[in-house]
């Protein structure tokens, strides 16, 4: 992505950081990150769009493929499917989803397929499960690499000299 291009905020309108939670529920942005987004420069929200927009397609990766991506892309289009051209394919199979869910009876007419492991689900339901392992997924490494502060903070500093 160019740094001509802003990055847009990755809010929905359903924020739980107000509640408590230290990974929004809505956009999966860490707290401070929800709180100081606007103090940002385009190199550090492009860093947290890039780590969104892999976990997310990491998510929807593991329920459903791409099949046809042109089908795809011109079903985003017909819909009038918002969503963002430089992220990962996987993320615009889940704004369709979004958007959709419930109205999608034939997957491959809009160029994707359930993976095996989870064809007994409906697309709500695969949906849903997508977004809650895309918050998992989010907490995880916030609770890894934020909550934790700094990790090596105690060990004694290492000789790396040869």
């Amino acid at each position: 992505m160019s740094n001509l291009n802003p990055v847009r905020t990755p809010c929905i309108g359903v924020c739980s950081t107000g509640i408590g939670d230290a990974v929004c529920r809505g956009c999966k942005r860490f707290t401070h990150e929800v709180i100081d987004w606007n103090g940002y420069s385009q190199a550090q929200k492009q860093a947290i769009d890039a780590r969104l927009d892999r976990f997310l397609a990491m998510c929807v990766g593991n329920k459903l493929r791409i099949v046809d991506q042109k089908l795809l892309d011109w079903q985003l289009s017909v819909q009038k499917i918002r969503h963002q051209p430089h992220h990962d394919p996987y993320c615009h199979l889940f704004a369709l989803l979004k958007a959709g869910a419930n109205q999608i009876s034939a997957p491959e007419q809009y160029g994707f397929e359930v993976l095996p492991s989870c064809r007994g689900l409906t697309l709500v339901a695969l949906r849903d499960q997508i977004d809650e392992e895309f918050w998992v997924l989010s907490t995880a490494h916030y609770d890894r690499y934020i909550a934790t502060g700094d990790l090596f903070a105690d060990e004694p500093a290492r000789d790396v000299s040869p």
